[in-house]
């Protein structure tokens, strides 16, 4: 005797906003969604990034995870400085400047398009996490793996000459905005060397020397390119050059023109 069809049924589906607290419906805003913040700091938006203009300049942020301990070290400047070299033969990415913080590093870059800005930010970051695992390791002897930066990095763009000169002013002073010349005061130095600023050639005190300031015989500096885009060689001196005193505010993101109805 053959068996009798199965009827299939169709379903109702329930497309309502889930509510705080309940747990019927799917979708919808509610509590805990999301990437959750790393490290008590709220991770880097994981959204399409804007189109690279090659005119303008980018302020890159990266930051390290904990464990790492403080960028701000002599071997781990140098571990640094080697990933500098790296990136040097991509003519299409270009560090123009950067400076090591306690946890994060500033980058001032100029990128071809979207996919070298993306190409050489990857090649830094391997060859970075790569030799400070290595400079960690040769210095406590434990082998040390994994990841080094902590999120993806954050990266805007520099679209007028006072954003450059604001941006320039952050990178290369950041150590006075951290109260980091503070603690080598005693070593008597003008200008953070933990960053590229011994070769900025366009200080405001230099206007009369061409020698800002003579590092130690065994000083290795970091491995930068001298800027192509307009805004970063010429444009930013609209707004007067940086003094190496000067102490840099906050980051202040672009205003939002209110809409007009």
């Amino acid at each position: 005797m053959a068996r009798p069809r199965k009827r299939h049924l169709q379903q109702s589906l329930d497309l309502r906003p889930r509510e705080s607290g309940k747990r019927d419906g799917r979708g919808g805003t509610r509590k805990g969604a999301g990437r959750p913040p790393k490290e008590g700091r709220s991770s880097e938006r994981h959204k399409k990034r804007p189109k690279v203009d090659p005119r303008h300049p980018l302020h890159v942020t990266l930051r390290v995870v904990r464990g790492v301990g403080s960028l701000r070290k002599r071997d781990l400047f140098q571990a640094i400085g080697y990933a500098t070299v790296a990136v040097a033969k991509h003519d299409q990415f270009r560090i123009i400047h950067l400076s090591i913080q306690t946890n994060h590093v500033h980058l001032l870059v100029e990128a071809a398009s979207k996919a070298w800005l993306k190409k050489g930010m990857q090649s830094f970051q391997i060859s970075a996490a790569k030799l400070i695992n290595r400079a960690l390791r040769l210095r406590s002897g434990e082998r040390r793996k994994g990841q080094v930066f902590a999120d993806r990095y954050n990266a805007r763009a520099l679209t007028s000459p006072r954003a450059v000169r604001n941006a320039l002013c952050y990178v290369l002073n950041n150590w006075r905005h951290h109260d980091e010349n503070q603690r080598i005061v005693a070593r008597n130095w003008k200008v953070d060397p933990y960053s590229s600023a011994i070769a900025f050639p366009d200080w405001k005190e230099r206007e009369a020397s061409p020698i800002l300031y003579r590092p130690p015989a065994n000083y290795r500096a970091l491995v930068t390119w001298r800027p192509r885009t307009w805004l970063l060689r010429e444009g930013w001196k609209r707004h007067g050059l940086i003094s190496v005193y000067e102490v840099p505010g906050p980051v202040v993101s672009p205003r939002v023109r209110p809409r007009t109805r």
